[in-house]
């Protein structure tokens, strides 16, 4: 793991309504994935402040209230596993990042509701739903 340089959060959102009409219509889910504000990510954590990644707890709060709340432990693939298999396909640079899933509890979010999400004592971040999610009318 010597060519990662460390880690952030990030929260990969998805507009559920947009997804539910791309999948009727048969049309790729990029617009449910890919809008404004989508995937706000953390800022860096140096790979030295994270003596082992598979030993992290990852958690949201939505209103001051615990959605989710889990270990890497718990990951399917672990990182340094991730990491080889993307990198043999895909070619990996400086500053890239791999997201790599969520925890349980994965549940809908309103405008005007407050998120805060952290990695143990480590990093937490905060802020608020702005807007609808993207309108999709093909």
């Amino acid at each position: 793991m010597d060519h990662v340089g460390g880690y952030a959060l990030c929260l990969d959102m998805t507009a559920r309504d947009v997804q539910d009409e791309c999948k009727k219509k048969g049309h790729p889910w990029t617009l449910a994935k890919a809008f404004d504000c989508s995937c706000p990510v953390s800022d860096f954590i140096p790979k030295a402040r994270v003596p082992d990644p598979q030993r992290l707890t990852l958690w949201l709060k939505v209103n001051g209230q615990l959605r989710q709340r889990g270990s890497t432990s718990l990951m399917i693939f672990p990182v340094p596993f991730l990491v080889h298999y993307i990198s043999r396909i895909i070619r990996l640079e400086e500053g890239d990042l791999i997201l790599t899933g969520t925890p349980a509890g994965v549940s809908a979010v309103q405008e005007n509701d407050e998120l805060q999400a952290g990695i143990d004592d480590l990093i937490t971040m905060k802020f608020t739903v702005e807007g609808n999610s993207p309108s999709y009318s093909q």
